[in-house]
């Protein structure tokens, strides 16, 4: 990002963009509670100046992270004890989510299994080796882009997350990767295109843009 400061904390229309995120969640009746998890220093920032400035009053943990994404999702799970039925992973820097698409996605969890999220991809994908040369054309039309939020049964994701650390399972970028890999089906619900993850200067200034046409 080129900041100074971690993304979730830049400025996105005069509140933390984590703070934005955080909103949506509380405001929706589909969500009974909130884990954060954070970078080990930033606990008691987020807490201070993120849930109790802005009376996030769903949020009750504010856990530190791992080494690794897949690693905080575990330690976010395990916060839970167990007392949910569904399991709501959402990105801190995927600001534009609004609650009702998160209470469909909710929805849909409690007919599938597991439920993710995604856009059908629009541009033509090469697959390229290491001196960039085109190995392979995929199929677009089998290509989705994967966003969050995702939503599973508790018991299954805090065992494939489990799963994955008893088996070394590595770099699991995205949950659902693990649940495919203990054999449950996933479904897919199509997401939002504003649903941007803020990752580079270019897409804060896009979600800043769209969060005031909003």
């Amino acid at each position: 990002m080129g900041s100074d400061r971690a993304k979730q904390f830049l400025d996105l229309d005069g509140m933390p963009l984590l703070a934005v995120t955080l909103k949506t969640f509380q405001s929706c009746p589909h969500v009974n509670a909130i884990i954060l998890v954070v970078p080990p220093a930033d606990v008691d920032k987020c807490r201070k100046e993120i849930v109790e400035r802005f009376r996030l009053d769903k949020v009750i943990e504010v856990v530190p992270g791992g080494k690794r994404r897949q690693d905080s999702v575990r330690l976010g799970l395990e916060a839970a004890n167990e007392g949910y039925g569904l399991a709501v992973i959402h990105d801190g820097v995927r600001p534009l989510i609004d609650k009702d698409f998160i209470g469909r996605v909710v929805t849909a969890a409690r007919t599938h299994r597991a439920v993710i999220t995604g856009v059908p991809v629009k541009e033509t994908i090469k697959e390229v080796n290491s001196r960039r040369e085109v190995v392979n054309t995929l199929d677009r039309g089998r290509l989705w882009l994967i966003q969050t939020p995702q939503v599973f049964r508790y018991e299954d994701i805090l065992t494939a997350h489990r799963e994955a650390l008893r088996k070394g399972w590595e770099e699991a970028t995205d949950d659902s990767l693990l649940i495919e890999k203990i054999g449950i089906p996933v479904k897919m619900v199509e997401g939002l295109e504003k649903n941007i993850k803020v990752t580079t200067p270019y897409d804060l200034q896009v979600a800043r843009f769209l969060l005031r046409q909003n």
